[in-house]
This record gives C-alpha cells, sequence and structure tokens, in this order.
C-alpha cells in the first residue's frame, strides 16, 4: 500500500505539554541542539592568545572571527527560522548540522587569520538551526505556564555549555601536543554526533497543516507583522541588548583575565565557566517564582540590577579593582542575563503560534548581531579592561530604556484602553 508524501511527513503524534520521561527526553534533546551555539562561541576563546600569536595578528582581528561567528549566527537564525516554518524543523536542522561539522574542520585547516574569519562565519550561519529551531519546537509543543517552565529547564540545561565549554577548550589545549586546531575537530565530531541523534530520536513537531506557504513574499509578510507588534519588539530590544553586550564579556575576559591579571588559560577557563552557574541561577529564578510574580515583574527586576551591576563594573575597569571584584559583579549580571533571555523568550512567544520559527529567528538574532558589534570594541585597548566596563554598561542601560519605553509603555497603555 502507497503511503501518501503528506502521511509520511505528518508525525505519528504530536506532542503537546508532555510530562514525566517524555518531558525530560525532549528538554535533554532540543538543550543538545542548542549546545551548538554557546559551544561554538565559547569553546575555543582559551586559545585567543594562541592564536594571535600563531598567526602573529592583533587581538582585535582574533575577535573578529568570534564577530563574524555571531554574524553568521544571526543571519542564519534569520534564514533558517521562516524556512522551518514552512518546511518542518527537522529537515533544515539536519542539513544545517552536517554543514556545521564541516564548516568545523575548515576552521581547523585555516592557514591564515582570514580563512580562519570566513570560516568562523560559515561555522555560525549553520550553528544557527539548532539554536533557533530548539526554541520553535518548545513553542510547537508547549504552551502557556508550562512553556515558561520548560524554556527555563531548558535554559538550565543550555546553560552548562558556556559553564563547560571554555574548560573542555582549556583541557585540549592542556594535552601534550594539541593546538587550537584540535577544538575545531572536536566540534565537527560533535556536529556529526548531533545529527545521528537527531535523525534517529527528534519527530517532526509541526504539521502540515500549521505551516506557512515558502517564498519570499510570506516570510516578509511574516516578519513585519513581527515588527508591527510593539511588545514583541521591546522583548527584542531588551534581550537583544542585554544578550548581546555580554558578548564584549565573551571576547574581552579571555584578554583582561589572561593578559591583564596574568592567570592561565585553565584558570581563566574555570572563572569564565561559573558564568553558566549564573544563567542556570537566572533561569531557575523564572521557572521556580513565574507562578508567584509576573514574568513583566521579574524582567524588570533583572534589567534594574544588570544596571546596577554594570554601573559598578565600569567604575572598578576604570580604578583597575581587583580581579575578584570584575568576576562577583559579572557574576550577578548573568544571573539578570538568564532571567531576561528566558523571561523575554516566554513572553515574546507566547502569542506567535504558526509563526514561531520566524519570531525565534528574531529574538535569536538581535543578540547575535549587536554582539557581533560589540565584541571587537572590547578589544580596541588591550591594556585595559575599561571598554568591556562601558559596553556592558551602555548595552543594559538601552535595554533597560527599551523596556519602560515599548513592554512597560505598551502594557500601561493596553490598561488604559481596558478601563
Amino acid at each position: 500500500m502507497l503511503i501518501s508524501r503528506e502521511q509520511q511527513e505528518k508525525p505519528n503524534s504530536i506532542l503537546h505539554n508532555p510530562t514525566g520521561k517524555t518531558r525530560i527526553g525532549l528538554a535533554l534533546l532540543l538543550g543538545l541542539l542548542a549546545f551548538l551555539g554557546p559551544l561554538n562561541i565559547d569553546m575555543y576563546l582559551p586559545s585567543f592568545p594562541g592564536i594571535s600569536a600563531d598567526f602573529g595578528v592583533s587581538a582585535t582581528l582574533v575577535q573578529f572571527s568570534l564577530t563574524a561567528c555571531l554574524i553568521g549566527l544571526a543571519v542564519g537564525q534569520l534564514v533558517v527560522g521562516p524556512i522551518s516554518d514552512a518546511q518542518g524543523r527537522k529537515k533544515p536542522l539536519l542539513i544545517s548540522t552536517f554543514l556545521f561539522a564541516l564548516s568545523s574542520l575548515l576552521c581547523a585547516f585555516a592557514p591564515n587569520i582570514t580563512t580562519l574569519i570566513i570560516a568562523r562565519f560559515l561555522q555560525g550561519l549553520t550553528a544557527s538551526a539548532g539554536v533557533v529551531l530548539s526554541r520553535a519546537v518548545v513553542r510547537d509543543v508547549f504552551t502557556g505556564k508550562q512553556l515558561t517552565k520548560f524554556f527555563a529547564l531548558l535554559m538550565v540545561i543550555n546553560a552548562i555549555a558556556p559553564m563547560i565549554a571554555p574548560m573542555i577548550g582549556g583541557g585540549i589545549l592542556a594535552i601534550p601536543s594539541t593546538n587550537w586546531q584540535s577544538i575545531f575537530y572536536f566540534l565537527a565530531m560533535i556536529g556529526i554526533f548531533i545529527v545521528l541523534i537527531v535523525a534517529i530520536k527528534l519527530k517532526e513537531t509541526l504539521p502540515l497543516e500549521k505551516r506557512i506557504p515558502s517564498s519570499i513574499g510570506s516570510s516578509v509578510k511574516t516578519m513585519g507583522s513581527l515588527l508591527k507588534d510593539r511588545s514583541f519588539i521591546g522583548y527584542a530590544l531588551v534581550v537583544g541588548f542585554v544578550h548581546g553586550g555580554s558578548f564584549a564579556y565573551v571576547s574581552g575576559t579571555p584578554f583582561v583575565y589572561q593578559e591583564i591579571y596574568g592567570v592561565s588559560p585553565q584558570v581563566f577557563s574555570v572563572l569564565f565557566g561559573i558564568n553558566g552557574l549564573a544563567i542556570i541561577t537566572g533561569s531557575f529564578i523564572i521557572g521556580r517564582f513565574s507562578d508567584i510574580i509576573s514574568e513583566k515583574k521579574l524582567l524588570q527586576t533583572a534589567v534594574t540590577i544588570a544596571l546596577t551591576a554594570t554601573s559598578l563594573l565600569l567604575l572598578m575597569t576604570i580604578i583597575k579593582g581587583p580581579l575578584a571584584s570584575l568576576v562577583i559583579l559579572i557574576f550577578i549580571y548573568m544571573i539578570t542575563m538568564g532571567m531576561t533571555i528566558t523571561s523575554t523568550f516566554t513572553l515574546g512567544m507566547a502569542k506567535q503560534g504558526h509563526r514561531a520559527g520566524s519570531a525565534s529567528a528574531v529574538l535569536g538574532m538581535l543578540p547575535m548581531l549587536l554582539g557581533a558589534l560589540f565584541s571587537p570594541l572590547a578589544g580596541i585597548n588591550e591594556a585595559s579592561a575599561v571598554p568591556m566596563g562601558t559596553i556592558l554598561f551602555t548595552t543594559s542601560l538601552i535595554g533597560l530604556i527599551a523596556f519602560y519605553t515599548l513592554v512597560k509603555k505598551d502594557q500601561n497603555e493596553k490598561k488604559q484602553e481596558k478601563g
């Protein structure tokens, strides 16, 4: 008996707010997909000084390889998100992740910094599918408070990546006869592993009847409708600047900690990795207290504390305060980032339905795009941490302004209309 194409593509059962082992298994699988972005960004950070010495280039040029990766992640999400709304989630994910493995090998074989920068762009472009589609799958499967709680759980799992990625990178570099290229060989193997797991374990979560016709016109129309949603844009700008600004810390601390404060690559990996605990804490706060305190109130608290912490951090960089002061203030800042990422996603995605892929792309694209802008600026003065502190303070301030002028104001106007 012949089976139609529609029957072949339609999943045997569409999950809806699953519980128990199914929920945990889905969280682990989606966490694995979302790992690609942080691993791709963070694992090679301990090798920045080594790459700089190997190619005989400045810190800023090495940081441009991170910029290229972030631009790739931004552009890729903007492309893959709408495609997945039309074609489903699984097929684009498999193709992109396989290409990620190939681009990782290209990074390993790069003969100069220019080739590495190009390869890192391709790596970010292909890794974007795991980031954007893991979020789209969450929106396909969960609704209401379960969406908040599950995404908080996913963020906890996902936060392990930036915590362990630099440690893995530092560990690889500590092995005799290894070098920075070995890190990219490792990433290529991870890409192939994820392809196999997704092919075997992940079921399609977007049924045919909910897909948006695939065309440039329909994609533009979908994006246009999102841009008209004032509160959605508010959430996008808040997470865009707060999360995007954090990439100044990501690209700045390898040089600030190792070159200015003289720590080893292994100690840097630990200091950088503990901030994964901060992200986990922030995500846990949202998941635990969202039933008691509104998510908007928690978001307001997060952006306020972020501005306070980065104000003090900027002061410490100006007066060249002790390393401990920077580590503690960045840890607090990263807690607020975990809160911000989790709450803006659940609030921004709550009403998106069939355009979840496009909405996820916008929420994920802005931090990467802005991060690509900010990350090289952190290395303008290699002998000072002030550029990093200035960027973190400025982006936190803009995030706070975006919350009060778009999210909070829109909420107040809606209350007045009802009144």
